[in-house]
């Protein structure tokens, strides 16, 4: 299930191992879309500190 150059693949398998019920692919799809987010937002935090810092 996890590829070697798969950063998302260990957190995918980690949340597999919390408990049954969650099939693989919904597991990856929040893994995914929570590692987007997470992006998203740093994305967001460095464009308002370099903002903050040409003022």
């Amino acid at each position: 299930m996890t590829e070697p150059d798969d950063p998302l693949g260990s957190w995918t398998g980690r949340l597999l191992r919390l408990g049954v019920g969650i099939s693989p692919d919904d597991a990856r799809r929040f893994v995914h879309d929570l590692y987007a987010q997470a992006q998203s937002d740093r994305d967001d935090e460095r464009a308002k500190a370099d903002f903050e810092r040409e003022e």
